[in-house]
């Protein structure tokens, strides 16, 4: 039961990569940085060639995650290579997320395993159970976001937190003393965040008398000025920049200098009404139930209430700041829903409460295949990409131009597939004289005057109106991508012209919208 359980948690997390392969404009740094490591080796003489200094970005992100997903994926990458089933570069962006999804699955089976520990074998399935049919956190773990790498950190000190007796009364001084030092090196070197995390945890563990002052004090001193020792040695060698701790620099350029702002700026209330109840799903009304029903829930929960509370007064809001919580909330979901399914089935309160506990569920699944499909379409560069590396595979010389949308919606480096650096083993049976151009800013018209462009990822809305200014061109093939869901009002209609027909309707009631994204075009 428990290797069936890991099992499920690391094959939804793959099977979300396998299904939305490609990449948004928030994971190209680690992403793109994760490929320089692996394509060009850490060599001085190589560093010129990242990335990172043609496209740097408005603050400097750490490469620790990067080189350490680089250095494990190489192992997978050895095997994969010598069964002959790696045969281009975009198979080794799925290979890179697959490894840092399961890096993130691992976390979770400890977690659940503690979880079965604390507060038994069926609260351990609920929360695996819960996890799953949620949508964000699965999706989003094998994806390269500073966040993501900041995750498994993160739920390794709540599975120390978690990880004993159910009636042990509070956690042991080492585990409480690692998780302290794993919150203070995810903080350091990943999210700054994560500070607003740990105050209230380390609060928490002197008040309650788990630990000294002093010890804490320690702890925190000892695993601060290492992270901080790991982050400026490698970031301030990879940026060429000394002394550089870009998580430091990022919470200056957010916060104290309040540039966060120009992304948007929404009230304090937004995690709480907004991005938690969108991330918990059904677990939310059951990690309330949870909370409710158990004081060890209550006592767990308590420093993620305060860190949601902090980082609420921060103007600029996204989920992804607030992911971390989620795991915490689904063990208070996971105890709720063990106790509504444990009444006695043989009272209509007992039955009420397990029919509750299942159509929580299949609100989960049903919100999660929409999340899931909507997600699916959209990443129409990633599409187009891919598409024009299939359609001209046999041609030589080929100049493409990667439009802005196409960039920021899946045209990775892992992409240019036909054009080096390359993988020992990768440089035959495609071209390799490929240029792919990212340069912003450059009108229709001047891309068309530009003879060395022989293809154009375009977008659409920015195509000439009239045929004539198409004249050089000729498209190749159409992207499209999410706009929406169309919720059909004629459902009731139907189901009076009878049964049958109400029931083909229902199943059409909510239908995609899409549009055309991008167009390849080929010059003349």
């Amino acid at each position: 039961m428990s290797t069936s359980l890991d099992a499920i948690i690391f094959l939804t997390s793959w099977t979300y990569v396998s299904l939305a392969p490609y990449t948004k404009v928030e994971e190209s740094f680690n992403l793109h940085a994760t490929h320089d490591v692996l394509m060009y080796g850490v060599s001085p003489r190589n560093l010129s060639k990242y990335d990172h200094f043609t496209f740097p970005g408005a603050v400097p992100r750490t490469f620790v995650g990067s080189v350490l997903l680089a250095w494990l994926s190489q192992m997978l990458l050895r095997i994969v290579s010598f069964i002959g089933s790696l045969s281009d570069k975009s198979d080794i962006q799925i290979i890179v997320r697959l490894v840092l999804a399961g890096i993130n699955a691992s976390s979770l089976c400890l977690l659940r395993r503690a979880i079965s520990r604390r507060f038994g074998g069926p609260t351990g399935v609920l929360f695996v159970v819960l996890t799953c049919t949620q949508f964000h956190l699965l999706f989003w773990m094998g994806r390269t976001l500073p966040n993501m790498f900041a995750l498994f950190p993160t739920n390794l000190a709540l599975y120390l937190l978690v990880d004993r007796a159910s009636n042990s009364t509070r956690p042991s001084q080492e585990n409480i003393h690692r998780a302290i030092a794993l919150l203070t090196f995810a903080g350091v070197v990943f999210r700054g965040e994560l500070a607003l995390l740990l105050a209230p945890l380390a609060l928490q563990a002197v008040v309650r008398r788990y630990t000294s002052t002093s010890n804490l004090i320690k702890v925190g001193l000892i695993s601060g000025v290492l992270s901080i020792a790991l982050t400026m040695s490698v970031d301030s060698y990879f940026w060429r920049r000394w002394p550089l701790w870009p998580e430091l620099y990022g919470i200056y350029f957010n916060v104290v200098e309040g540039k966060s702002a120009d992304w948007g700026v929404s009230p304090f209330h937004t995690y709480f009404t907004s991005h938690l109840p969108r991330l918990l799903l059904s677990s939310a009304p059951l990690s309330l139930l949870g909370a409710l029903l158990d004081s060890r829930v209550r006592g767990l929960l308590l420093p993620y209430l305060a860190f949601l509370t902090l980082i609420s007064g921060l103007g600029h809001k996204e989920w992804r700041f607030i992911i971390y919580v989620v795991p915490a909330f689904n063990i208070a979901a996971a105890r709720g829903a063990n106790w509504l399914i444990s009444r006695p089935k043989g009272t209509l309160f007992g039955r009420l409460s397990f029919f509750s506990v299942a159509a929580l569920l299949v609100a989960n699944c049903a919100a999660t295949f929409l999340l899931m499909r909507s997600a699916c379409a959209n990443y129409p560069g990633g599409a187009a990409l891919y598409a024009l590396n299939q359609i001209s595979a046999s041609e030589q010389n080929v100049y493409v131009h990667i439009s802005n949308l196409a960039a920021q919606t899946g045209a990775s480096l892992f992409l240019h597939s036909n054009a080096p650096p390359f993988l020992p083993g990768l440089e035959t049976g495609h071209p390799a004289t490929w240029t792919y151009d990212k340069t912003e800013n450059l009108s229709f018209q001047a891309l068309t005057a530009t003879r060395d462009i022989t293809h154009l990822i375009a977008e659409v809305a920015t195509l000439p109106s009239t045929p004539s200014g198409l004249e050089a061109w000729t498209p190749v093939a159409v992207v499209d991508g999410f706009d929406g869901w169309v919720f059909d009002r004629n459902v009731i209609g139907a189901f009076k012209a009878g049964l049958w027909e109400g029931l083909n309707a229902l199943g059409n009631v909510l239908s995609m919208r899409r549009s055309a994204k991008l167009v390849i075009l080929q010059r003349d």
